[in-house]
């Protein structure tokens, strides 16, 4: 296969997305700010790009996967900006998680130079990512879909079409962070009472993990608490920006959203302290007196 792909950002799920197409045959560019990831994902048979301008200009598909609306501005329009130098008829897969309303003024920016949009966030974090078994929420138009088929085959496991006007995937990616926030919240709370009640800690997440209180981001996260790990994996950071979104998005409807309130806050208070570049779980150190030696379980 002789297609060329591009990814603009290689972070914890940009450089497992960018691997997966590798393993698939495509001609992966890729473009970072950091230098030292571009020339190790070269190195193992990558092409890179010190600009998203020059890999704009050489891919038919780019997928970005920056951190914020900002970034996606900055990738495609700024100066050196991919959108300038794609085709007529190339597509943008946009999987950052952004307010719907970015997604849609994007698109039409996008469509307005002829270059096609899916508004496609992902999931799975960075082990899915790097396996190519990413669930992707994708709006976009039919014949967008059909350019990127192949390229979806290789990132992802599920691929919901959501429908055709972009705006609808970034929705149902925002319910989903909703979601993951107030559980991560509620794990680090939980395990919190547990350790400060005396409760075995490791025994603890063993049962509830077992148990109808648990949740996904009860298994995953746990752990890292378990460990005294916080290598970001997914950072506080990203939670208080995709809970800003969520909790934005709700007041311009006038929509209550408590608990999604007081998750943020979680976040929040972790990044106040400092901590916002340390693994989500890290909220847990929001609670008097929690702290189990670093260790591998």
């Amino acid at each position: 296969m002789s297609k060329n792909v591009g990814v603009i950002g290689l972070g914890a799920m940009g450089l497992g997305v960018a691997r997966s197409l590798l393993r698939a045959g495509f001609r992966t560019h890729a473009c970072d700010v950091r230098k030292e990831v571009l020339d190790a994902f070269a190195a193992e048979g990558g092409v890179a790009c010190a600009t998203p301008e020059i890999l704009g200009a050489a891919c038919d598909v780019v997928l970005v996967l920056v951190v914020n609306a900002q970034q996606v501005e900055t990738v495609l329009f700024g100066e050196q900006g991919a959108a300038g130098a794609m085709r007529a008829g190339s597509v943008v897969i946009a999987s950052s998680t952004v307010a719907p309303e970015f997604a849609e003024t994007l698109a039409a920016r996008l469509a307005s130079k002829g270059i096609g949009m899916i508004d496609a966030p992902v999931s799975g974090g960075a082990a899915k990512a790097a396996t190519g078994e990413l669930t992707v929420m994708g709006a976009g138009a039919p014949e967008h879909f059909a350019k990127a088929e192949d390229v979806f085959k290789a990132i992802a496991q599920k691929v919901y079409r959501l429908g055709d006007a972009p705006g609808a995937g970034s929705k149902v990616k925002m319910i989903n962070q909703l979601l993951a926030g107030v559980h991560i919240a509620a794990a680090a709370e939980a395990m919190a009472m547990g350790m400060r009640s005396g409760a075995d800690p490791a025994v603890l997440y063993e049962v509830i993990s077992n148990s109808a209180g648990s949740s996904w981001m009860f298994q995953n996260r746990v752990p890292h608490i378990l460990a005294g790990d916080y290598t970001p994996l997914s950072a506080v950071n990203i939670f208080v920006k995709d809970l800003g979104i969520v909790l934005d998005t709700a007041k311009k409807s006038v929509f209550p959203l408590p608990l999604t309130a007081a998750a943020h806050q979680m976040f929040l208070t972790a990044a106040a302290a400092g901590r916002g570049g340390e693994d989500d779980s890290y909220v847990v150190k929001n609670y008097p007196g929690i702290e189990l030696p670093r260790k591998k379980i």
